[in-house]
């Protein structure tokens, strides 16, 4: 394998490792560490650079991060979204640039979304609700009185917008 093409396996890597994360994180605490929104960035950074992305290309990728985070900043200071689910949110979106891909993200996330509430109105107050909530893996999810943890809708729309972001199609152009 060439130098390039595990540059660009890495990067297809790395991005789907931090979606995961913070789909686990979210499942099993309802929060998403700090560090996966920092690593997204920091990855972003060097992906720009070595997928030579033009000047203006990178700037407008980081107005969809900036602009992301002002919004979503927003919502989680008036209490519609959680802290983890706003940062993973712009990270990504700096990942997705302006455009399609990022529409892409959001719509998926707002579907997923709304399909992990129903999903998790349904399991709460079914009669498997108890034995879940006797879980580690499904206590959260099972507890009535615990928010929903997005960072799963969140994280499953980045891996499906991924392929379509200028970095995505660059980087499994030769995979």
């Amino acid at each position: 394998m060439e130098a390039y093409s595990l540059l660009q396996a890495s990067i297809v890597l790395l991005f789907s490792c931090c979606m995961m994360m913070a789909m686990a994180s979210d499942m099993m605490s309802m929060t998403i560490s700090n560090r996966i929104p920092v690593i997204l960035i920091v990855v972003f950074l060097g992906a720009a650079f070595a997928s030579d992305l033009s000047w203006p290309i990178y700037g407008w990728h980081v107005a969809a991060g900036v602009g992301t985070l002002a919004v979503t900043f927003a919502l989680f200071f008036f209490r519609a979204m959680g802290g983890g689910d706003a940062k993973l949110i712009a990270a990504t979106a700096l990942w997705m640039g302006p455009g399609l891909p990022l529409a892409q993200y959001l719509v998926w996330s707002a579907v997923l979304g709304g399909v992990l509430t129903l999903v998790l109105l349904a399991l709460r107050y079914s009669p498997l609700a108890a034995p879940a909530s006797a879980t580690r893996l499904f206590r959260h999810l099972a507890d009535r009185k615990a928010g929903i943890p997005y960072g799963i809708a969140l994280g499953a729309a980045g891996l499906l917008a991924f392929p379509s972001s200028p970095l995505g199609e660059w980087a499994l152009a030769n995979m």
